[in-house]
Formats: structure tokens, sequence, C-alpha cells
């Protein structure tokens, strides 16, 4: 199943437009030169006057692009849909190959990335500012994106907002050692007890880890539903190509010793913020406990800000998460975008 999780296993213009569906809509896809290379960007919205919408897919690597047509149907009505395969991500890193980019695989130019296809999008359609969604590791982006350049961004949407990574792997470790003995599961205990509390500093670790939260988060929170993939990315070269992102990108964003981009910590970059901040998080969601991400929510200074919680939901991507985001999107979100 293809999720915005945190993962250890864990792209000059070439158009490929397509006829715009009628006179005020938009359909394109296309490379386009940002950062010095080229990246596969998406635009897809029924009316150009709608407010831009910027999805920052998690992983990293794990792109929406796939399974967006699924994913966000009928989001087109109401937002003009901006999707990014990121540096290291998707078609992003089939079209530059992963030797090129691997310098490159940085915090700093990944949030140049992302304000540069911001400014893309709002000189493509004629807008002062773009709404900006984060979901997982895109949540981390999205919040340095908006902490660096407040002034293109109408507001900032986090569903399953990662807050302070170290703190929470240390709370959810404690939780699932006490699950674990809970339920008499040898095996899980014994593993936790093998690579000891955090921080660890290898990769082995953060696998042995995540073996047995990912266990654990289904038992709290079923696994939904996969999302079906589009027919245009269903082959299996672009699968493969996909996973080859997934792999390479974890590497470089987790890091060797595990102080990578991913060990994020939004609370020490500050909590005085330009753009409303509206946060969704799932009540069992293990990756990005809730329970963080409401105290982050509570903590910090912007012009308009909420923490939605969804009953019953881990941290995997479900139709019951995008409608409530959407929700969110239409009444905080879609109204402070018609302003500029």
């Amino acid at each position: 199943m293809r999720r915005f999780k945190v993962i250890i296993a864990a792209f000059c213009f070439l158009s490929l437009a397509a006829p715009a569906r009628a006179a005020g809509a938009i359909d394109e896809e296309s490379f386009v030169r940002i950062g010095g290379i080229e990246q596969w960007i998406t635009i897809k919205g029924r009316d150009r006057a709608n407010p831009v919408l910027l999805l920052l897919h998690g992983g990293p690597a794990v792109t929406f692009t796939p399974q967006a047509d699924a994913m966000f149907k009928g989001w087109d009505r109401d937002f003009t849909l901006v999707e990014w395969d990121q540096r290291g991500a998707g078609r992003t890193f089939t079209r530059n190959g992963g030797a090129a980019i691997a310098p490159s695989m940085t915090m700093a130019r990944m949030i140049q990335d992302g304000i540069e296809v911001a400014r893309y999008a709002a000189r493509r359609l004629g807008k002062k500012k773009v709404i900006v969604m984060g979901a997982s590791w895109g949540s981390i982006l999205g919040i340095r994106m908006i902490r660096a350049q407040p002034d293109l961004f109408a507001a900032y949407v986090g569903p399953a907002q990662i807050v302070d990574m170290q703190k929470n792997t240390a709370m959810v470790y404690a939780r699932l050692v006490a699950m674990a003995k809970a339920a008499k599961d040898s095996k899980a205990v014994a593993a936790l007890a093998a690579i000891g509390p955090p921080p660890w500093h290898r990769t082995v670790d953060w696998q042995a880890y995540q073996k047995v939260e990912q266990v654990y988060q289904h038992r709290l929170a079923p696994a939904p539903a996969d999302f079906p993939v589009s027919p245009a990315y269903a082959s299996a070269k672009e699968q493969a190509e996909d996973k080859a992102a997934i792999e390479f990108s974890g590497r470089h964003f987790l890091g060797e010793t595990l102080d990578g981009p991913l060990m994020a910590d939004l609370p020490a970059l500050g909590t005085d913020f330009s753009v409303p901040v509206f946060v969704i998080q799932g009540e069992h969601d293990m990756t990005a406990l809730p329970e963080l991400a409401r105290a982050y929510v509570e903590s910090i200074k912007a012009p308009a800000k909420k923490f939605v919680l969804l009953p019953g939901a881990g941290h995997a991507p479900s139709a019951a998460l995008w409608t409530l985001t959407h929700k969110v999107l239409m009444q905080e979100a879609r109204p402070l975008a018609r302003e500029n």
C-alpha cells in the first residue's frame, strides 16, 4: 500500500499540456525547471479563477500523482490543484537520476524548490498567493516553506502533521513496550529491548522500531483501502521507478546516522507565523502523535489557527482523512485565498 508514512525502505520546460476541458479549465502535465533540474508538475482545475492549492506529498518520495485522481476526486471544482513530484521522487527522480541529484538532497534545497514551485504556480495562474497542503513528510516541508516565504502563502493545511520526530519516537517507543507487554507479545518486546529506547544512530534500529510500530498502528487503526493508481502511472516500469525513488529519498532524508531532515523539530524553529495554520490529525496516529500536533498548534501565534481530530484514524491516507481535509480547506483556507 502506498502511503505518506515516513519510511526508510523509505523530479528548460518540456510541455505535455493537454487541451483545456473548458474555457476556464486547465489540465497540464509538464517538466518544469525548478532548482536547476527538471521537476514533474501537474496542474488541474475546472476554473482558473479558483484558489490555487499546492499539494506536498509525504514519504519522502511517496508521491500523490499516481493516485491523485482518486484521492482528490472532485477537489478540482473548488481549487486548481498543483501536484509536484519532489526532488528525488516519482518522475522527477526518474528524469534526473539519483547520482545527479544526491548532493542536493538537503532540507534547504527542498524548501527553495517548494517556494519556486509555488511561485511558478502563482505566476502561471495569475495569483498573488497559494494555499499549501503538506501531509506527513510534506507537513515538515510545508511549515518550513511558509516560514521562509510567508508572503507567498494564503494558508497552510497539514493533515498528519509531524512536529518533533525525536520526541514522537521516544513517546511511541515507550507506548509500544507497554502495549507489547500487555499483549504478551514476546517477539515485539524482545525486538524493542534489543534496540533500546531512542535516540538511535543506525538505520537497522529504525527499521526494527518501524516493524513493531506498524503492527500496533494497524491494531489501533486498521489500514484503509488503498486508492487506485491512474493508468498513466500503472506500468510495471513506472512502479519499479517509484520504488527506487522511495528507497533513494528514504536514505537521504533519514540519514545514515538518523540525523537527516526527517528528524524534524518544528517548535525549535519558532512559534510566530504570518500565515494561518490548520492541522488535521488522526486520533491513533503513531507516526505523528495527535497530542504533539495539538500542543504545537496551541503554542503558535498565527493570524488564524485550528486543530481538528479525526476519530479512529491512524497515519495512512484514507477517504475519511481527505473528506475532512477538504472540509477544512473549504471552511478555513479557501475564504482566505479569495481575499488575496
